[in-house]
Formats: C-alpha cells, structure tokens, sequence
C-alpha cells in the first residue's frame, strides 16, 4: 500500500542526479572502458518497435532471450523444437555485434505441460540433458544460466537442505544439479556456466540464511568438481521494501570471488511500488538503490558483466496490486521509460559504472 509518509518522503533519503539525457556516451561504452560488459534481456517481439531497437543497438554489448530459451517456449513437444524467436534474437545480436548469453536450460518453473508427467513416468535423465546439448549445440554464447533458482527464496518455507521443490528435485534429487551442468559442459566447452538465483542482495535475516544455504551449494559443487564458472546475481532491487545492504553483500561477494568464480549481474532492476506516486521522486529512489547496489558489485574484481531486466519500461510488466492498475500505475524500474527518454537509473548506471576501479 501507498502510505501517506511514503509519499512525503520518498525522495528524502535518495541521492540527487543529474538530469537525464546529459551524456552521449552509452552504457556498453562506458563499462567496456571498465574491463567489464554491459547488457540486457529482450524478447523477439520488441525487435519489431522501430523506436526501441536503435536504443538496444547503442546501449548494450550482450543480450540475453527474456523468454524464447525457456523451455516451455521452446519444446512444445517431447523433442520437438521451434527456434524461429530465439534465432530471431541470435540474428540479431550477430548484426549488432553483440554477444549473447542463456537463460535457462534447467528451471522449476517455464516448462511444457508434457513434460512433469513424463519425468514422473520415467525418471529418465535424458530428459534434462538431452535438451541441454540440444541447445547449447546449436547456439554459441558467452555465458549460459545452466540452472536457475533451484533454492527457496528467502522468507519461504524450505527442506532442511535448502533446495526448492520442482519436478528436477522429484526424480533426481539434488544430484539433478550436477547433472545438469556435466551435461553442459560436455555440450561446450567454451561457454561459461552459471548457477543463477536471486535474495544475496539485502540485509534480513532470511537473506542471510539464503547466502548461506548458496555458499554450502557452490562449495558442494566445487568439492565434487562439478564444471561451474560463475554465481548469477539477479539484482532484483526494491526502492521501497527490503534494502540492499552494502556490508553483508560486500562481504558475500568476496566469499564468491575467494572460490575463484566469477560474478554476473543477469537481471538488474528495482521496483518502486510502495512509494510516492510522484514519478520524479519514484525515479529517484529507483536510482538511488540501483547506485547503492552498483557501487559494491562493481568494487570486486569478479565481476565481469550487468545485464538489466530489460532496458525500457515499455517492456515491464503491469504490476499484480489491481488499484495500482486502476491507477494506469506503470512501473518505473529500467533505465528507460516508455517514451524511450534516459531516467535518472540511466544516470546512475553510469556514474557507477565509470566509477569503478580498473583491476589488474
């Protein structure tokens, strides 16, 4: 709900930008002068809206599919495949000069209806890791989410080991995990394999508890020589609810690094529901939360790349709260808004991003 406080003093505590639309330079060219790569998720579709691509061309390095490599969208079928949308993507990024990285090959969520009954029926293990060569075969990538979120968020009730129910869980337990990323990199290589999640960002303490339970994860992995390369950090912020907190994810990154991974930034953005209905006081507090996150990922050297959720907020989905919608409420939380102008999460970016120190 939006209390009468939130809204006289959203803008209090956040940091003042400058004006957006004051620098010509774009965000990839910015971090690149930084050792480091900046990106964004799209879907095929926003290909098509002559005023956005020219945006998505200037400003990003690497583009992850928003849907179009999840598998429900992409075996409809037990092994049948449609690849025209993610091959649109690929087309794409290759004209552009842009590198591309996965998401996801193994998720508990996003799958074909056939799919569930058929793990039950079998147990088969070809039923992952066929369609893991299948799709790291056909496309190259920089970096692929090998498995997504397969622990409880935090503040869920949860197994005493941590992981989060799914169909994978079910018929393999936990060694489907392993499985999935041998498979991988059996598959390539070259590609650089990600455990993706998200909830190391804030303070409380179930955050807590939940980098814990990751850090048991990836030591477990590491102990079994399982092939993984990298942490995915979702970096999904609120602007308004549970902070980041600066000390315990500086301090969490560090582990990261110490394990000899590397660290991505894969799904940046901050909703600012719960707020002022001021746009430019919203903004503000987006933006300031958004610094205040960049300031400490970007302060470790294991950080190769920021990808945001997207990279205009005509592309965000409507939030869930109905009076929000009876509002015409549109969420602000990407660098863009909807008319395609720079919001001062833009001017952020790239203040955090020439900010940060070069790494030899």
């Amino acid at each position: 709900m939006i209390s009468r406080r939130a809204m006289l003093t959203a803008g209090a505590s956040a940091l003042a930008f400058p004006a957006a639309a004051q620098d010509s330079r774009s965000l990839k060219a910015i971090a690149a002068a930084k050792n480091f790569t900046f990106g964004t998720a799209a879907a095929s579709y926003e290909l098509k809206d002559a005023d956005f691509t020219p945006i998505l061309a200037r400003e990003a390095a690497q583009l992850v599919p928003e849907y179009e490599m999840k598998r429900r969208a992409l075996e409809t079928r037990p092994g049948v495949y449609d690849f025209a949308d993610l091959d649109t993507l690929f087309a794409y990024a290759a004209r552009n000069r842009m590198t591309m990285r996965g998401h996801t090959l193994c998720w508990y969520y996003a799958n074909p209806a056939w799919l569930a009954p058929m793990l039950a029926a079998k147990r088969d293990e070809k039923l992952l890791t066929d369609h893991i060569r299948t799709v790291l075969r056909r496309y190259r990538m920089d970096s692929v989410d090998v498995v997504n979120e397969a622990l409880a968020p935090p503040g869920t009730a949860t197994r005493a080991d941590g992981f989060r129910p799914s169909i994978w869980l079910d018929a393999f337990g936990p060694g489907y995990i392993d499985m999935a990323f041998h498979a991988a990199r059996a598959a390539d290589p070259r590609v650089k394999l990600v455990y993706n999640d998200w909830g190391f960002e804030q303070g409380s303490a179930d955050n807590d508890r939940f980098r814990s339970v990751t850090l048991r994860l990836l030591d477990g992995m590491l102990k079994r020589k399982t092939p993984i390369d990298a942490l995915g950090i979702q970096g999904h912020l609120s602007a308004f609810g549970n902070k980041v907190d600066q000390r315990k994810l500086r301090a969490f990154l560090q582990e990261i690094r110490d394990r000899g991974l590397i660290i991505l930034i894969t799904e940046l953005d901050v909703d600012d529901t719960g707020g002022s209905y001021d746009i430019a006081a919203r903004d503000r507090a987006v933006a300031d939360e958004a610094r205040r996150f960049l300031d400490v990922a970007l302060d470790n050297p294991a950080t190769q790349a920021v990808l945001t959720w997207n990279l205009s907020d005509r592309y965000v989905d409507a939030p869930d709260e109905w009076k929000l919608k009876l509002l015409a409420w549109r969420l602000r939380k990407t660098p863009y808004d909807a008319q395609m102008r720079k919001k001062p999460l833009w001017d952020a970016m790239a203040q955090a991003f020439a900010g940060r120190r070069l790494h030899y």
